[in-house]
């Protein structure tokens, strides 16, 4: 059975120019819809094109600077996500030129003869001023339909990655389920000299900041769930203790803790910390109270048991251990005090990071071509290699969404945060500057 619509046009002009001034989201029906399991057994890569900038209606372009901008970090955002591949202009059959930036300013045919699944396109309104609006449309080639488009006022040319990073986003949580990454910020500890300070930077080298000056040595920094603080171990005057810095204040407080260690603070989903320290004279994992005081234990060993790791549910907690003879991974219960052994292989294993769903361990392991980043999946007892070098391959951080994992290599010849997947994808760098970036934590902005 066929039917048709009909509409008055002027009222359908009017209601379009009035979404399009919020929001210009128009999703595809799931039967025509690209989409991605990025958590699936297998990978599909989609091919994508980002369109030169083209002005709006009856405007015109001033300033050639920011519109190129904007396309330059779209490409670098789209080019973090292993699932998406960049096509070539040269690949495009006809050439890459669009007449403008909505549908019906496409030759979508040429783009699908050129196998390119998906199109971005940018469009620009400097008639008021710079940077000026701007408006972003991805469309599906194959079904030559809008999936997501949003408008922008910009006030300032500071504010272009904060925008790109939020069409990402809502890009990426069509297309996966998964859009908190671009909303993530990185803090990590940085080495410059003989001082060891904690940084934050977001997964794309952006907004860059030092938050501690102790003039120190800060190491192992961990977010709390809510992103409101960041604990780490303080190094100075030759005493361990617990820093911790507060979003809020831009201060950090110091406790001492009972003992002469203190190792790897770790934050539960429930905003409790926990962290290693050794008051009946060996490491072993305790809660601290609200006031960051000693509590009850929560792994006790004649062992070292250091480097807590807690899925989103607070019901597991992975930690490495020496009550083999030789470090190795495991994860307790939390709801039954059942310790499980995951590692069987290596002589050295540490740094464990449970994915937040709780299925996978990110861990470091020694091997003869140096540290290598491996990956145990608890419901099959399976473990692979995700990373391969050159170097060392250290500190692995699952992100919120327990697909990206940030760790710290040498690769580079200094230490660096690079970005892979629990696929084991082609690792990215993060921009952090001079000095060694090493113990990656994942927050949010």
């Amino acid at each position: 059975m066929h039917c048709r619509i009909y509409f008055n046009k002027t009222l359908f002009v009017f209601l379009f120019q009035l979404i399009v001034a919020v929001v210009l989201f128009s999703p595809v029906s799931a039967q025509e819809s690209l989409k991605i399991d990025i958590f699936g057994p297998g990978q599909d890569r989609i091919n994508i094109f980002v369109t030169q900038p083209r002005p709006l209606e009856n405007t015109a372009i001033q300033d050639s600077q920011y519109p190129l901008e904007i396309q330059s970090l779209l490409r670098k955002n789209l080019n973090l996500l292993p699932f998406l591949r960049e096509v070539p202009e040269g690949e495009i059959l006809g050439g890459p030129e669009v007449q403008g930036v909505r549908g019906t300013d496409i030759d979508f045919r040429k783009f699908n003869l050129s196998r390119v699944d998906m199109i971005i396109t940018i469009g620009i309104d400097q008639s008021q001023g710079l940077p000026g609006s701007v408006e972003l449309r991805a469309f599906e080639v194959f079904g030559q339909r809008m999936v997501l488009g949003k408008a922008y006022t910009l006030h300032a040319s500071d504010q272009l990655p904060q925008m790109v990073r939020r069409f990402c986003a809502e890009l990426m949580e069509y297309l996966t389920g998964q859009g908190g990454f671009y909303h993530a910020k990185l803090a990590f500890e940085k080495k410059q000299g003989d001082i060891k300070e904690i940084w934050t930077v977001t997964p794309l080298g952006h907004d860059l900041e030092q938050i501690t000056n102790i003039g120190a040595i800060a190491l192992s920094p961990d977010w709390s769930k809510d992103s409101k603080k960041v604990a780490f171990t303080l190094l100075k005057d030759n005493q361990h203790s617990l820093g911790v810095w507060n979003r809020e204040t831009g201060e950090t407080d110091v406790h001492n803790l009972p003992g002469n260690t203190v190792i790897a603070p770790a934050f539960a989903p429930n905003g409790r910390l926990s962290v290693s320290i050794d008051p009946m004279g060996r490491p072993d994992i305790y809660w601290l109270t609200e006031d960051f005081r000693m509590d009850r234990a929560i792994m006790e060993h004649w062992a070292i048991d250091v480097s807590a790791s807690f899925d989103s549910q607070g019901k597991k907690m992975a930690f490495a251990s020496g009550r083999l003879g030789n470090p190795h991974i495991f994860v307790l219960d939390l709801e039954t005090n059942r310790v499980q052994r995951v590692t069987y292989e290596g002589r050295y294993n540490t740094n464990p990071s449970i994915c937040p769903e709780g299925r996978y361990i990110a861990f470091t392991r020694q091997t003869p071509d140096g540290h290598r980043i491996f990956l145990a999946d608890l419901e099959t007892g399976r473990e692979r290699q995700i990373s391969f070098g050159p170097g060392n391959d250290e500190d692995p951080s699952f992100a919120p969404d327990s697909y990206f994992i940030a760790f710290s290599s040498s690769r580079g010849g200094k230490y660096d945060l690079y970005l892979t997947t629990r696929n084991g994808d082609r690792p990215v760098m993060i921009p952090t500057g001079p000095g060694h970036a090493t113990a990656p934590a994942w927050g949010i902005e």
